[in-house]
């Protein structure tokens, strides 16, 4: 499998807990899965995840705008986990096999964007070994400070720190104390993707710019460093090794290798309509 990431990305993978690749994916792709989120929030696929402080009560003028899980409502991201590039990133990062485990969309509206609180993903699944653990996530739109893009710790994957309920959304946990002098604001163009383990302690900022920011992520495990928690409800899907199918086993037809004609018919569709 290509890749873009060179060997000073994996140390710095390795020693840091996260690594950045600036172009990984081109303006094309971009502007395909950009389309895919205009249709997400058409449909009324999106839901805010944001509360007023009590973990149940959806707040109405904060929005935290989740999709997820993507592989059931877009045949655009159920092919994307075996886009070239992305599996042999993964690969070079946590080796085979490969599991993946999830994909989502957060989106952040223009003034009123929402942030997520720092956690470790780990945290959510408790497996041994976090560095057998990637979540790759791309900015569908410049990611910046300003706009609150992903924040990290460097070196916080040496170890799980405690969680709890975070009242500030429906659903998600939080560390409730974090060195955030130590943290790294990760500025990416559209395109770009940070690469982290499931360790390393990372958040989102609120977006109070005019314009709307996206993060997509994808998370990826190692498939020989794994225990019943792992599973859950989700669907689980073997991307290398004895057990990968190309997503026959689990979709019911061969998806590896769809994702350029995915990506075209995508583009097509979005254009006949005027979008």
């Amino acid at each position: 499998m290509p890749s873009l990431l060179e060997s000073a990305a994996i140390a710095h993978f390795a020693e840091h807990g996260y690594c950045t690749v600036a172009d990984f994916f081109t303006p094309r792709e971009i502007h395909g899965m950009r389309r895919e989120l205009e249709r997400f929030q058409a449909e009324g696929l999106v839901r805010n995840v944001a509360t007023t402080g009590d973990g149940a009560t959806h707040a109405v003028d904060s929005f935290n705008l989740q999709i997820c899980p993507l592989s059931n409502c877009s045949t655009l991201f159920r092919s994307l986990k075996w886009h070239e590039r992305v599996l042999g990133s993964v690969q070079q990062l946590v080796g085979d096999p490969v599991i993946f485990r999830l994909d989502q969309i957060f989106l952040k509206p223009a003034f009123h964007g929402a942030g997520t609180n720092w956690h470790q993903d780990n945290a959510y699944w408790n497996q041994p070994n976090p560095e057998r653990g990637v979540g790759m996530w791309v900015a569908l739109h410049d990611a910046t400070r300003a706009n609150g893009t992903m924040h990290v710790i460097p070196r916080s994957h040496v170890r799980l720190e405690p969680h709890v309920r975070d009242l500030g959304s429906d659903h998600h946990i939080h560390v409730r104390e974090v060195p955030e002098e130590r943290a790294v604001p990760i500025e990416l163009p559209a395109g770009g993707v940070l690469f982290f383990n499931w360790g390393t302690l990372h958040c989102t900022k609120a977006n109070r710019t005019a314009q709307a920011r996206a993060g997509l992520a994808l998370h990826f495990r190692n498939g020989d460093y794994i225990n019943d928690d792992f599973y859950g409800d989700a669907t689980i899907v073997p991307l290398t090794g004895p057990q990968a199918s190309g997503g026959v086993t689990e979709y019911g037809q061969l998806v590896q290798g769809t994702w350029p004609q995915e990506l075209e018919r995508i583009l097509a569709e979005r254009s006949a309509v005027g979008v």
